[in-house]
């Protein structure tokens, strides 16, 4: 099937302009956010202390986009060509943030932790981050996945939702979607539960939370799109602004309780 690429088929489908005003805001929030870390690193005074979730959010609008634009088309184009586009579209930024990343790392004029490792594992950082091989070998940066570019530790997760979207998700009937969302959502409590927040699944002491909050988000943001409830508001983005950044605005709270009012504001967004 994937030989019979139509025009009609790779078409792109047009974009949803709220849903790009309100990826912008949440990309705002998380540099605001990495910045309170520093600042103040106590969480329970931190004015923006959930601002983690923003990347939940972006794996969230991920699962809904995917699904609009692909789930009426993977199965004619094939997994090999779904998956050629994807990379086509993502990883070229993987490769121009790996190749800052080890320039910055090796010219860093505040530090000299380059000098700590040698050439080849320096090398292999590299190599790691180029192809999104988990790689976390710098104590000094919280065991960083990759280290020479951090932020890609969402996009890892991404490309693993990718991948199973195309061999599996795409074809399960919305029942069962719905049982796989609320298995997520259990194992979400608990993942915050037991780390205490849910910025977690970028390094190695961690690793799973990531897979936790991205098969809860993915499938969620798959369900909106195949539900197709759709409110038609010309405020509709002020709206959807002020939602989202109660979600990472939220007082600090403990952690059981914060991941099941996370969820229900979850769903009060999505829905």
């Amino acid at each position: 099937m994937s030989q019979d690429l139509s025009p009609q088929l790779m078409a792109t489908k047009q974009h949803f302009k709220v849903l790009d005003g309100m990826r912008g805001i949440a990309a705002i929030c998380v540099v605001v956010y990495h910045f309170m870390e520093f600042v103040v690193p106590d969480y329970h005074d931190n004015f923006i202390a959930h601002g983690h979730l923003a990347v939940d959010f972006f794996f969230c609008l991920s699962g809904f986009v995917i699904a609009y634009a692909y789930d009426s088309r993977v199965k004619k184009i094939g997994i090999l060509a779904f998956l050629k586009l994807r990379l086509i579209r993502l990883h070229p930024l993987v490769m121009i943030g790996s190749i800052l990343g080890l320039v910055t790392f090796i010219f860093d004029p505040f530090s000299d932790l380059s000098s700590m490792y040698s050439n080849g594992k320096t090398a292999l950082m590299f190599i790691a981050s180029c192809f999104l091989i988990p790689f976390p070998t710098v104590p000094e940066r919280y065991f960083n996945f990759f280290h020479l570019n951090p932020p890609t530790w969402s996009l890892f997760w991404e490309y693993i939702a990718n991948v199973f979207y195309a061999i599996i998700l795409f074809r399960l009937k919305n029942k069962i979607l719905w049982i796989l969302t609320g298995i997520a959502a259990i194992l979400l409590c608990i993942e915050s539960y037991q780390s205490g927040y849910l910025g977690v699944g970028w390094g190695g002491d961690n690793f799973w939370g990531g897979g936790t909050r991205i098969f809860y988000s993915f499938l969620a943001g798959m369900l909106v799109y195949r539900l197709g409830y759709i409110i038609k508001s010309k405020i509709a983005f002020p709206v959807m602004c002020i939602l989202l950044a109660a979600v990472f605005l939220f007082l600090f709270q403990k952690p059981l309780t914060l991941s099941l009012t996370r969820l229900l504001l979850y769903f009060i967004f999505l829905y």
